[in-house]
Order: structure tokens, then sequence, then C-alpha cells
């Protein structure tokens, strides 16, 4: 008999592309859910993808036939005419579950895309591990070495969690350099359901593990997306800003017409008068190229901004305080957050500028529970370990420890303030009280004498004078002040690329 291998072919190619088949990819276009093809699709360069594993299925043998992919789209393509790779989860086939088939096929792009130099893009929703498959000692004794791949940033990862993503879904975007969350989505260690089982008590999903919950609260969440399209947007956008990996520097941008020229707006923006509020936010904007504004954990730690921008073209880190919240006061998930953008930037490349304004870091019962004494010191350690060229601009007070974790003492390399800054090792009028334990209200005459004393010396150009910094700036000057550091900054002898010391360090901690 002749086979006609064509036909076979083309057979077994539709199988497989038919992932779970019409009726759950139709419940998904219902629920306005892009299914793992449709997601790679909006990812990449059209017709760029190249698959990788299509063919593969569970070694089961029960499973053979309802497993197409092993339930994992695996391949590379480009984002932006720059190559990338890709696991998405396939959570229409035994929902994305995880066996040795499909584990087989995300380590083998782990691997290249490490090898090779590209980004590594999860577009992750699953159950967590097949059952039965890794049942008993066979099961769990059958299981690969998998923590050499936990051991890089030497190229990006980034992923999207969609849905219900346990076991390696939420391994992996905790592990990752950028992490989206959908709103809807839950990523926990296990399910809702097994939970309940464990602990006897009924369980919500947002609440064990929602997209509120992360972005809010643990800050595994960079950032929130209203839909499948708008997170995988985010990834694209977010690459856009780094190198492929740690070897080069970060691709340059076009700079948009009117990006420069407009520091004057910074005079009304920010108040003279140190306990007047403002946005931050629009300091940065008026700073960078314009449009090119991304925020990272934007919900997290709101008294301290972390962003990537484009200054003149180039990618920047930005961490700045924010008055808005909390008075500027650094608490122990901003710690946190500024350490994470220090060694995200750190790693690839990316220049650091801190944007000073706080009144010290926030005391208090909650604070120490929290281990903020012990964030502030992570916060230094990544600050010591950065080999990135670093800007310091001090806009308005700059108390205490804080100077020196804003960038103060030298702890970066171009340090100017502005004509309003007021540099401290506390808020004079705290140190009236600390010092002499009067208030204004018992003795307003003594009180200002006081005040007068312990304020003295503490202007932006008493600074100067001891070169504490390297300039005093108006205001609308501030952009061209980084330029110019960072010019003279440049890693020139490497081609932009740092030392990389906080490779290591932990991506969630």
């Amino acid at each position: 008999m002749t086979i006609d291998y064509e036909l076979r072919h083309k057979e077994r190619r539709a199988h497989a592309l038919g992932m779970g088949g019409e009726r759950k990819l139709a419940a998904r276009a219902e629920r306005g859910e892009l299914n793992a093809r449709e997601r790679v699709a909006r990812l990449f360069d059209e017709d760029s993808f190249r698959e990788t594993g299509l063919f593969a299925t569970s070694n089961v043998d029960a499973d053979q036939h309802v497993t197409p992919a092993d339930g994992k789209v695996t391949g590379t393509g480009r984002v932006e005419g720059r190559r990338a790779g890709v696991i998405a989860y396939d959570f229409t086939v035994k929902g994305a579950s995880s066996g040795a088939v499909s584990n087989k096929k995300m380590g083998h792009l782990k691997d290249l895309t490490a090898r090779t130099g590209i980004p590594l893009v999860y577009l992750a929703e699953s159950t967590g591990v097949r059952m039965p498959d890794v049942m008993g000692g066979t099961g769990l004794g059958n299981a690969n070495d998998r923590t050499r791949f936990l051991r890089r940033r030497t190229n990006p990862w980034v992923s999207a969690a969609f849905g219900y993503s346990f076991g390696s879904a939420a391994w992996h975007t905790v592990s990752s350099d950028f992490a989206v969350l959908r709103k809807g989505a839950v990523m926990a260690v296990s399910s809702p359901q097994l939970v309940s089982r464990a602990t006897g008590q009924q369980v919500d999903g947002q609440d064990l593990g929602g997209w509120k919950l992360h972005s809010e609260i643990t800050g595994f969440a960079d950032a929130v997306a209203g839909t499948d399209e708008e997170a995988i947007d985010l990834l694209r956008r977010f690459l856009s800003y780094l190198p492929a990996h740690n070897g080069e520097a970060p691709p340059t941008a076009p700079v948009p017409a009117g990006s420069a020229g407009r520091g004057a707006q910074l005079r009304s923006i920010v108040p003279p008068e140190r306990t007047k509020v403002y946005d931050v936010r629009k300091v940065i904007e008026v700073v960078a190229d314009l449009g090119s504004v991304f925020p990272i954990k934007e919900r997290y730690g709101k008294s301290l901004v972390t962003s990537l921008c484009r200054i003149d073209g180039q990618s920047v880190g930005i961490i700045a305080n924010n008055p808005m919240f909390k008075g500027g006061a650094i608490d122990a998930a901003a710690c946190a957050k500024a350490t994470s953008f220090i060694v995200l930037c750190d790693s690839y490349n990316i220049p650091l500028v801190f944007l000073v304004d706080q009144p010290g870091f926030l005391i208090g019962l909650d604070g120490e529970r929290g281990g903020i004494v012990g964030k502030v010191i992570n916060w230094m350690n990544a600050l010591s370990l950065a080999t990135v060229p670093k800007v310091t601009v001090m806009l308005r007070k700059n108390y205490g420890q804080g100077y020196v974790n804003m960038g103060g003492a030298w702890t970066t390399d171009a340090m100017a303030a502005w004509w309003t800054a007021e540099v401290s090792f506390m808020d004079p009028r705290s140190a009236v009280g600390v010092v002499h334990g009067i208030d204004q209200a018992t003795d307003p005459e003594l009180y200002e004498r006081r005040l007068a004393e312990m304020a003295k010396d503490s202007t932006g150009y008493d600074v100067a004078r001891v070169y504490g910094v390297q300039d005093v700036l108006d205001p609308a000057d501030t952009r061209e002040f980084i330029l110019g550091a960072l010019e003279d900054n440049a890693l020139t002898r490497t081609g932009g690329v740092g030392e990389h010391l906080l490779s290591t360090w932990p991506t969630s901690y």
C-alpha cells in the first residue's frame, strides 16, 4: 500500500494547530481571551514566527492524541525586527499542565535564547504540573535540573500571566525581569481548590494571588493590563528599551520633535515651598523624550517612582521620590522597588537617574515589622554594586540616610542640586524638637531662633561649597545637565556595557 506522506503530514499538522479543539477555542473567544497561538501572533512581527516542537505530544501513550504540541507553543520570531523566543502556554490542552515533553521543549528554548543572546517571552497560563504523571518517586526522580536556567540575567526574560497561573507559570513569571498580570489573573503556588482542601478554608482566587495583590502588595507585577492584547503590547514595549543581551548597549530611538526645550515648565510644576505637594511623574515627563516614559511597578510603593524612559533617544532608568504619596517618605515597599529597579537597569546596561525630594525613611512599627532596616541596606548594596552611569539631581528636600540611598555622598557619578534644594541630616523642624525639646506653639520666638540654627548651611549652594554636588541648577537646565553627565560618564571603553556585578541577585525577594 502506498503511503500518502503529504496527506498524512497535513492531517498531523492540522491536528497540532487545532490545539484543544473548536469547542474550547470558541469558549475562549466568547470570553474575549486570545488562545496561545493568537497570543504568539500578537507578540511577533507578521510572518516571523518559526515554531519548534509542533508535533510533540505527551510521552504517556494514553494522552498522545489529546495533547497537541504537549500544551506549549514554542519557537522564535521577531519583535520590532529583533529576534526573541517564546513559550506560550496552551490552556486548551490539559490546562497547559507541564509534562515531561513540554518541559523538554521549554528547556530547549531557555537554553537556545541564553546561548544565542535573545530575549525569552513567557505567555503564561497553567494549572501547574500534570497529574498523575509526576506522582511517585519515578515521577519526581525523572525531573531534570532546572536551577541552572535561573542563573541568568544574560538575556531578558519577560512574562505575561493571563488567567490561572500555577506551578511553572508562576515560577517563570516571578523569575522574569518584567511581569504583566492581566486583570482577572490568579498567580499562586497552588490553585484555590487545592489550598482550600489543604487548609479546610474556602479561598478566593483573587485574595490568594490576584492581580491587585501582586501589583499593590507583593510587587511581583510590574504592570497590569486590561486585556490580552494590552498585556502583550506592554511586553513588546518593555523590550524596546532593553538590549537583546547584556553584552551590548540598549538600542537608541529617534528623538520626537519637541522633546527638548521644555525645561522652564519645571519651575511651575515643582513649588519651591517644601511643604507643598506635586506629582513627580510630571517632572519625569518633561525631562524625558516625549511619549517615552514607561512606568515599572506603578501601583506598588507609590512614594517612589521607577520608570524607564528615553532621554535624547537613549534608554534611561529613573528613580524619583513622589511627594504626592506619603509626602515622599520612603517605606519598605519603596526600598524593595528601588533595589529591584537598580538590579534591572544594571543588568542590562541602562544608566540610572535619581530625582530627589524626600523627607527620609518612613519610621514606625509598621516599617520596622516590614523589615525596612534590611531593605535600606539591600538598596545600598545594590547601588554600590551597580556599574552603569548614575546621575543625581536634588530637587527640594533631601534628608538623612535617604540622602545616601538616593545618590548623595558620591554614591553616583554626577550630582547637581536645584536652587530650591535643602539638605540636612533631618528636617530642621524635627531637629529642633529632638535637640531642644521645644515646639513652635510653646515658645514661638525661641523655636524660630533654634530653627535658624538647625537650618544653617543646608542649601544646595552649601553642598556645592564642599563639592557635595558639581553644580547648582536652574530647574530649566535639568535635562541638559543629565545629558552632559551621561556623556561624561559613558562606558566608552566597553561600548556601554557594565560589569554586571548584580547578575545573580534574585528577581523577587
